[in-house]
């Protein structure tokens, strides 16, 4: 990774996020008859593939693929978990998407600060993260809904968009926080 251009590295963490929002969050278990049973979850990796890109590359490579990430799911291809276009700046789920950029910044500016890449820290820069994309999310909500945006009660939005969602998330980010040290123990990176 290290012997990579800040361009490949933006481009490959853009494709990381785009691949990780076309996978579900599911829990399978398995049944007597050795069957597996899959409970879906609300939600999809998106999130988790940005932080993780964020946890190897550094701040400004996280930040570049989460900015490349809207403009191609704004201008381009329907990369976003509802679909794309700039039609999508006026539904509720946009300012989650908004918060992918000073969260990637800010887990990369943690992990890049802290060269001790331990499961705690990873964890908390993490789930800090997630935090601020939520925070954001719930902010671009109150405003939309004070503008009219969408006739839903703000409280249903919240429900869905951020209390929901969730719980799912915080444990993807600890297990992103694993795979992030595991490959740059792996893959030798600083």
């Amino acid at each position: 990774m290290q012997k990579f251009s800040g361009g490949l590295k933006a481009i490959t963490g853009v494709m990381l996020i785009i691949i990780c929002a076309m996978v579900p969050s599911s829990i399978i278990f398995p049944q007597q008859d050795l069957s597996l049973s899959v409970v879906p979850l609300h939600s999809n990796w998106q999130i988790q593939g940005l932080l993780l890109t964020s946890l190897l590359c550094g701040p400004q490579i996280g930040t570049i693929s989460a900015i490349s990430y809207l403009i191609i799911g704004l201008f381009y291809l329907p990369v976003f978990h509802g679909g794309g276009s700039v039609g999508y700046i006026l539904t509720h789920e946009f300012g989650y998407l908004l918060g992918f950029i000073p969260a990637a910044w800010i887990c990369g500016f943690l992990a890049k600060k802290n060269s001790s890449a331990n499961l705690i820290n990873y964890s908390f820069y993490t789930c800090l993260s997630l935090c601020i994309v939520h925070f954001i999310g719930i902010i671009y909500l109150v405003f939309g809904k004070m503008f009219g945006n969408w006739p839903d009660n703000l409280s249903d939005l919240i429900l869905a968009n951020t209390l929901i969602p969730f719980p799912t998330q915080l444990l993807l980010c600890i297990s992103i926080s694993l795979l992030s040290i595991l490959l740059k123990f792996t893959l030798k990176i600083k």
